[in-house]
């Protein structure tokens, strides 16, 4: 098809691993098998069209990564073909081709030379990558010397400079801290909008929902799955609940301040003020309720700089098994939230009639961009909710519901 930018036919990857070293000499000289192989991906074929946003989910060890580094390169496969019409850049292990006796300017030439530039064309992106990696003053230096964040900016403004066709991301949809983060995440977003054809990998299963057209669930190497987010991410998630039985909570279990330390504030940026619970009027960190009988409101104090777009807020609560039970979110309901001079705001989100039944719960509060996509800020464990009910119904939540008897 005209529009094919990636095909994939029989593409797989196996390694052999040897007991011995001289094992290896043996099977040259005896021509007998000593090695066992391990398949990381298994014969797989999948085509592309331009434009197209990918997710690939899976658990720890599925493939995913495999998959990512054949299509940037950076792996030869063991079997089939794999044609890719376009210049692809990878947001992988962002610095780990840089030379560490280089300076960053450099660095720049090699990494440009690498991806395909000519000379003249990293001649004309030099000035951009620099000024979006916002490090003018250590070019010179040789990039031993530079901070994990420093090497993490120049990578990343080198991988999205080079005018890539494809993009590929493993995990991180926006890197580094504070106002590049949110620098990083409008990078990729531009290429999302320009019709850049993404791969995008990531345990947020959110962000594979709201951003991609199409998921591909991997597992022990296989495409166990694929079509539309939101039937594929529906059936990987419940695979993972059937995987565990008992699943440990996100965070240790000493309930967090829902005040954010100084420490962890970025200046520039969104950041959460303090986050107050009240349960009919009452405030506390833990609270007592009674099923469909009280008043939960969750009320955000929240500064945003006018520098950026107003940002959103959601509310996650979470049962004592870390299982996302529901969530609420600015952006979803469409409310817009409003600062006053000091460009302080607040919002309250009310949750009538509690209608969960009875069980231990915690709220989790996440300051977030415009799109309710990029996170700024995340509050957990900002209360404990202890439910009690005294009528018998069964399972998680009290659904509104009449009988009409005939």
């Amino acid at each position: 098809m005209a529009d094919t930018i990636i095909t994939l036919a029989g593409v797989s990857k196996s390694y052999r691993s040897y007991a011995h070293d001289f094992d290896r000499v043996l099977e040259i000289l005896t021509g007998k098998a000593r090695h066992q192989s391990f398949h990381a991906l298994e014969p797989l074929s999948l085509t592309v069209s331009k434009g197209e946003v990918i997710g690939v989910v899976g658990k720890n060890g599925a493939g995913k990564s495999t998959l990512l580094k054949l299509l940037a390169g950076t792996l030869q496969s063991s079997t089939g073909s794999l044609s890719i019409n376009g210049r692809v850049s990878a947001i992988l292990e962002l610095g780990a081709s840089f030379h560490p006796e280089m300076s960053g300017h450099d660095n720049v030439y090699l990494t440009c030379a690498i991806q395909g530039l000519t000379r003249r064309e990293t001649d004309a992106a030099y000035d951009a990558i620099v000024a979006f990696a916002g490090i003018p003053d250590f070019m010179q230096r040789p990039v031993k010397t530079y901070s994990s964040g420093m090497l993490m900016r120049l990578a990343f403004s080198i991988a999205t400079h080079v005018n890539p066709d494809i993009l590929i991301i493993d995990e991180a949809l926006s890197v580094g801290d504070g106002v590049f983060a949110r620098r990083s995440f409008d990078r990729i977003m531009e290429f999302r909008k320009a019709g850049k054809t993404i791969f995008f990998c990531s345990h947020s299963l959110y962000q594979v929902e709201a951003l991609c057209d199409r998921v591909l669930w991997l597992d022990q190497g296989r495409i166990r799955e694929q079509g539309t987010p939101a039937r594929v991410i529906t059936a990987y998630s419940e695979f993972l609940q059937q995987q565990s039985a008992v699943v440990a909570p996100p965070e240790a279990a000493e309930l967090a301040t829902s005040t954010p330390s100084v420490a962890s504030v970025n200046p520039g940026v969104p950041r959460v003020l303090g986050v107050a619970v009240r349960v009919d009027g009452r405030l506390a960190k833990v609270h007592t309720i009674q099923s469909c009988r009280n008043l939960v409101e969750v009320e955000i104090r929240f500064r945003a700089p006018a520098n950026l777009p107003m940002p959103s807020v959601g509310v996650i609560i979470l049962g004592g098994d870390g299982r996302f039970i529901a969530s609420a979110g600015t952006v979803n309901d469409g409310v817009t939230l409003h600062t006053g001079a000091d460009q302080n705001g607040s919002v309250t989100l009310q949750l009538p009639d509690f209608p969960l039944l009875k069980g231990c719960y915690s709220l989790e509060v996440y300051l977030l961009c415009e799109r309710g996509l990029h996170v700024y800020e995340k509050v957990r464990q900002v209360a404990e909710l202890n439910v009690e009910q005294k009528s018998l119904e069964l399972g998680i939540v009290n659904l509104p519901h009449q009988w009409l008897p005939h």
